[in-house]
């Protein structure tokens, strides 16, 4: 559907749970993803991992109906579940027939309003966790990732989804019900909803199921300090390989010069012919593998340089690598920058033909933004960046204040 003629909704309803929604009259199937404020961030510091721990156990069993029942009840309708956990917010998203959407919306309620968190659920759930911190063990981009997201963002955004084994073996069964009790109230909640849908009809019903689920007021909205530390850390193991991440500060969604990074971000790193890897990898030979992204919180952003290479060219990585992205406010072309803009406007093209992502537009415009903002606009400030606005923006945002974290055989002097 163009954009010229997309609907967007969003209302607050009683029970206090907001509700953003997008018609697309031709779709086959709708989209619709829960999400409340909470996450990571909400643990007891000596509980790490309980949130993943209530996601995982969440939907085991309600009091009406057993989790085979439950998962035979979704199937029932055709419908297609995921969950997933972040820093500041838990999200189950569901796709189904336009004509089930009732019942996925009431079969949600049940687990989410009414869960049993069954003994044997919650010990499967514990000794899974701690198979997968064994794991992570021997994953080197995964403990890269869980020390530098501890330094960049700071101990309560950093928090990885594991937690830790000391803070597991203490999590009971009550610590669940209670993390349960505090943040899943309707006034924490937000439902996004996109497909072939009567927003009058789907928040009747989201109403109907939610009716006593306890408002909260705006409670646990707020955004979360972030305390980035620029300091750089070595993780020893015995490895052939050695694995490099930066974090540096960069913009939330919210900022002007989001658009700016975000096309940034695609010159680096966005396919095979970005200049991470042709002069890196494919040029010179470095890295086995090298890519620039950026992750948002509500109050801030980070962007990430992170590369695989062997202990003796770890340097010259690490210095080619900054030098990749100081270089782009030198020697940028407009046929580079629109190639980039093509492809981000390729992508949102085909996933905009992508029902669940259209949800997860709506879904993320309503946690960062608070608003929904027209596919149209969005695309317009894509299109409005232009060479001077990435080196403005190269040259507001210095490099020189650094989070590194690097883990292999031997340590380096990360110096540009």
């Amino acid at each position: 559907m163009p954009d010229r003629e997309q609907i967007l909704a969003h209302v607050t309803l009683p029970c206090g749970i907001e509700l953003a929604t997008e018609v697309l009259p031709d779709r086959k199937a709708v989209a619709m993803e829960f999400r409340f404020f909470g996450g990571l961030a909400c643990e007891p510091a000596d509980r790490l991992g309980l949130a993943r721990l209530v996601m995982e156990v969440l939907d085991k069993a309600t009091e009406s109906r057993s989790g085979r029942e439950l998962s035979d009840a979704f199937d029932e309708i055709g419908a297609r579940r995921q969950c997933w956990i972040g820093r500041e917010a838990m999200g189950f998203s569901c796709l189904c027939l336009p004509e089930f959407l009732p019942q996925a919306i009431a079969l949600h309620a049940d687990f989410l309003r009414r869960p049993a968190f069954p003994d044997d659920a919650f010990q499967v759930a514990l000794e899974l966790t701690r198979q997968e911190l064994t794991l992570l063990e021997d994953d080197a981009q995964g403990l890269t990732d869980r020390a530098l997201d501890a330094q960049a963002w700071g101990p309560i955004l950093g928090r990885h989804h594991l937690g830790r084994r000391e803070t597991i073996d203490r999590i009971t069964k009550q610590d669940l019900i209670d993390y349960w009790q505090d943040d899943f109230t309707g006034g924490r909640m937000q439902l996004s909803v996109a497909g072939p849908i009567d927003p009058a009809a789907v928040a009747d019903a989201l109403q109907d199921a939610f009716a006593d689920f306890g408002d909260s007021g705006r409670r646990g909205r707020e955004p979360i300090p972030v305390h980035f530390k620029p300091q750089r850390v070595h993780c020893h193991k015995d490895l052939e390989q050695q694995q490099i991440a930066i974090c540096l500060p960069g913009v939330t969604v919210t900022d002007d010069s989001f658009p700016i990074e975000a096309l940034m971000i695609r010159l680096l790193s966005g396919g095979m012919s970005s200049r991470l890897f042709t002069e890196i990898r494919e040029k010179r030979g470095l890295v086995y593998w090298v890519g620039a992204w950026h992750e948002q919180a509500r109050g801030a952003g980070m962007i990430y340089f992170g590369a695989s290479s062997t202990p003796e060219k770890c340097h010259e990585t690490f210095r080619t690598l900054l030098g990749e992205v100081n270089r782009l406010s030198e020697d940028l072309t407009d046929e580079e920058l629109d190639r980039a803009r093509a492809g981000i406007l390729v992508r949102s093209e085909i996933r905009g033909d992508v029902t669940r992502s259209r949800c997860g537009d709506l879904a993320n415009d309503l946690f960062y933004r608070g608003r929904l903002l027209p596919r149209r606009e969005k695309l317009a400030r894509v299109q409005a960046v232009r060479l001077a606005d990435i080196r403005q923006y190269l040259n507001e945002h210095p490099r020189d204040a650094l989070s590194v974290v690097t883990l292999g055989p031997q340590e380096f002097e990360a110096k540009p």
